[in-house]
Parts: C-alpha cells; structure tokens; sequence
C-alpha cells in the first residue's frame, strides 16, 4: 500500500452531548461488527529490550475505524506494541522485533518502510501532552509545512479544521499565536490530537491520554475519542477499566508480555473467557 496518498478531511465534529454519547455508545457496541477491515494486523509478534523480552508471540487485528482499548497491569507490554506500531522504538538501543505489523500491504517494520511518512499515517498521542514550544498554531502547522506544499490560506484552513475536530478551536481562535505551553493540561492534550490529526493519519494511537488530566478534561477527551472514531482507526493504552468499558469497541487484555484475551468490549468485560482476564477487570489484581 503506497503511503504517499494526499491528505483526506474528515467531516467536522458532531456536538454529541455527553449523555447522548454514553446511550450511543452503548448501542454501537452491540451493533458495530469487529470482522470488518483490519487496519493493523499483527502475526506471532515477539519483542524484546537487550536480554528482557517484552512481548510474547502476540497475534491479533486491529480492526479499521474502530476504538480497540489495550488494558494490564504496568509492564505487561501494551505502551511496547504501540510504539512498535509507530515504528517509535528505533531509536531505543537495544530494541528489536520480529514477527509481521502490516497496514494492509505495508510491512510497517521492513527497513525499506519510510519511518516519517509511515508516521504521517499512524499518528501517536503520549500519556503527558506534549505540545512543542511554538505557538498554537505553529503547533498544528508543523506536520502540514512538513508534509505538503500548501498555501497560507490553505494552511490557515487546515489549521483551524484540525483545532475545531480535536474540539479547541473556540478555546483558542482567539490567540493562535500566543505560546502552546501556555494552555492547561486537557487543552494542550486535545492541540496534540489536532497537531497528529493534521498530517491526515489512518491510526491513531493514545497512550493513556488521560492520566495526567482532571476529571474534566478526561471527559472532552474521551467525547473527543467518540466522535474521532468514526473517521479514524484508534488504539487506547488505558489503565482506567472505566475508560475502556465506556470508549472502546474491542479490548485487548495483556499479562506479562502476552496477549490473554481480545474481544467485544462488552463481552471482555461482562463475559470474559479467561478467569484471569475476569480477576483483572474485577480489580482482583492489578
């Protein structure tokens, strides 16, 4: 699958009230069919950090334009397989894989994959927002100035359609260009979105996105996740079993480096097939 494809708009944000979020939410659990398209998958993948190995011959699929929640305890590898996804542990010494990533055709670890423009496509927001120190608008205009050859309109519009989708435009509009670090923690989470989604990504990948946020926040963001999953393949690394119950389509329970369960979220929570996954999600353990 070539990965030099021009950049595609999504629709802008539907103003889905929280409440009504939580009733479609659970509607489109039930209906949603995870045998669609995979968008990621993944083939007796194994990793390792020098002598520690961190992943165990994990096979599983990503399914396209669906929240797929990865849930375990500290260490059990779900941050690993992300930034494997992302190709981000290149540059961690030590680090190494083998097994198959693929996006459709593409061999996301294959040496001849181009990393920057793999990461145009595969988008990645980290637990601690981490927006640089430019301006608001700089901030979103990195990766579009990078990317594409686009004019100041175009780049103003760009700008203010990823802001208005990650949902901050109408907290910002009025001061672009004053510094990014200066807005609050939930606010500088949701420009990160807006600076990943910019460049036109097919995935996009949250490592526990709220954890560092209040109550408040944590809630635009996972609004936020709701409507974003009708334009986006999304895979959430997420210690709050709330969070995924209430923000994902599928989750995956990982132990120790090894894949123990994936399924519904419904059925994961509710029905698991594993006692382990059952202690886990029951806060047994963990």
């Amino acid at each position: 699958m070539p990965l030099n494809q021009s950049i595609e708009r999504p629709k802008r944000l539907k103003n889905t009230p929280s409440s009504k979020r939580a009733s479609a939410v659970t509607q489109s659990k039930s209906s949603r069919d995870l045998s669609t398209e995979l968008a990621v998958e993944i083939k007796d993948f194994s990793s390792w950090y020098g002598d520690f190995q961190a992943i165990h011959n994990i096979s599983m699929g990503i399914p396209t334009k669906r929240v797929t929640s990865f849930i375990g305890p500290s260490g059990c590898g779900k941050s690993t397989l992300l930034r494997w996804i992302n190709r981000m542990n290149d540059t961690v010494v030590g680090a190494r894989a083998q097994g198959q990533l693929t996006m459709g055709e593409l061999d996301i670890l294959a040496r001849s994959t181009d990393v920057v423009e793999l990461r145009r496509h595969i988008g990645i927001v980290f637990q601690k927002p981490n927006p640089f120190p430019k301006s608001i608008y700089d901030n979103v205009a990195f990766g579009p100035r990078l990317h594409f050859k686009l004019s100041k309109s175009e780049l103003d519009d760009l700008v203010e359609w990823a802001l208005r989708k990650a949902a901050v435009w109408d907290e910002v509009k009025d001061r672009l260009k004053a510094p990014a670090l200066g807005l609050s923690g939930g606010q500088q989470q949701r420009l990160c979105i807006a600076r990943a989604i910019a460049v036109g990504p097919k995935i996009l990948l949250m490592d526990e996105p709220c954890s560092a946020l209040d109550p408040q926040s944590t809630l635009s963001v996972e609004d936020l996740i709701f409507e974003l999953r009708e334009q986006y393949t999304i895979v959430i690394v997420t210690h709050n079993m709330q969070q995924a119950a209430r923000c994902s389509d599928q989750t995956a329970f990982f132990y120790e480096g090894r894949l123990i369960e994936i399924g519904p979220t419904n059925q994961v929570f509710t029905r698991p097939e594993k006692k382990q996954t059952e202690d886990y999600v029951t806060g047994k353990f963990g």
